[in-house]
């Protein structure tokens, strides 16, 4: 990652000092990654979930640049949302919560976040609720029950249902199918009974 440039050259055009600039931000954050994968994974997560922001930014405006927009919202209240949300999983996340965070109105919003993001605030909050119960049964031995209130849902009952919908089982199949750490059979035996 050496070839890399730090700065770039004033003579180039301010839309190639951005590339160059999310470009050199990139290869960093991902030189970052590769040395940490053996040390410190966690970090490694870090810096690749940087770059995937940083990434997904760049697409974004480049679409807004290009006229591909398709009347949402604009990549900055994108950004600063789904941050928020990725935040504050944890707990009960109002629309008003996040139209205060893109500054307009609930309806204004609502109706704009479907259109950048191809789904309404609730089915994200929801998607980004199982994708990261997803990544807590992956990476630690936590009851479905802990998880389920560690990324915001009222009960294990209600973790379970959402996650049946969603992949077609439950979080203890799931869990159990892939051989993560998790709890003792007893505790798994009783996730098939709930609805």
């Amino acid at each position: 990652m050496e070839g890399f440039q730090a700065t770039t050259p004033e003579s180039v055009p301010a839309e190639d000092q951005q590339f160059h600039l999310v470009a050199n931000s990139v290869a960093k954050l991902l030189e970052t990654a590769r040395r940490e994968l053996g040390r410190d994974q966690e970090a490694a997560k870090a810096s690749l979930a940087t770059a995937s922001h940083i990434l997904q930014a760049e697409i974004e405006r480049c679409s807004g640049a290009n006229g591909l927009t398709r009347g949402g919202l604009a990549a900055w209240q994108i950004l600063r949302v789904r941050a928020y949300i990725d935040d504050n999983l944890h707990r009960t996340i109002h629309i008003r919560d996040l139209s205060a965070v893109a500054r307009r109105s609930p309806a204004h919003f609502s109706r704009k976040f479907k259109l950048a993001v191809g789904e309404s605030p609730h089915a994200y909050v929801v998607r980004r609720r199982l994708e990261k119960a997803c990544h807590l049964m992956i990476t630690g031995a936590a009851s479905l029950s802990e998880i389920a209130l560690n990324v915001g849902f009222s009960d294990q009952a209600h973790l379970c249902r959402l996650f049946r919908q969603a992949f077609g089982q439950s979080p203890a199949n799931w869990r159990r199918e892939r051989g993560t750490p998790g709890e003792v059979t007893s505790r798994t035996d009783m996730d098939e009974n709930i609805p």
